[in-house]
């Protein structure tokens, strides 16, 4: 995997920050979608690694409860966390027990499940 996300970060469009980011989202059957950041001038209209590989799945049909990990890398040297827009969507459609994997581009890896990244978690119950 550690392989495949370093040569994803060669598609990131980030002209701003020079920050690429890539990710993967891994089904119970074993597919695999991926997924980079985007960003523009206004900073606002982009897209992080996470979301776009979340969105890249749903959009081909996966369903809530068919997700089972996600592998994220950042490039800057050191091991990297979704940002909590990202942490709410992963909490939207992975288990909380499903894992997400962190790494840096030297291959570094640190996983924590769902649960550990959202420990307050909002969500429909919030709603009501």
């Amino acid at each position: 995997m550690k392989e495949k996300l370093l040569e994803l970060h060669k598609n990131s469009y980030v002209p701003i920050s020079n920050f690429p980011v890539s990710a993967c989202v891994v089904t119970k059957d074993q597919r695999q979608y991926f997924g980079v950041n985007v960003e523009d001038a206004s900073t606002r209209a982009g897209i992080c690694a996470e979301r776009a590989a979340i969105f890249n799945a749903l959009t081909s049909g996966v369903k809530k409860g068919e997700f089972i990990e996600l592998h994220v890398m950042v490039s800057s040297g050191k091991i990297g966390m979704p940002c909590f827009v990202c942490r709410q969507m992963i909490y939207e459609v992975f288990d909380k027990d499903c894992l997400v994997y962190c790494y840096d581009t030297k291959g570094n890896v640190i996983s924590h499940t769902v649960e550990e990244l959202c420990p307050y978690p909002f969500g429909s119950d919030d709603l009501v």
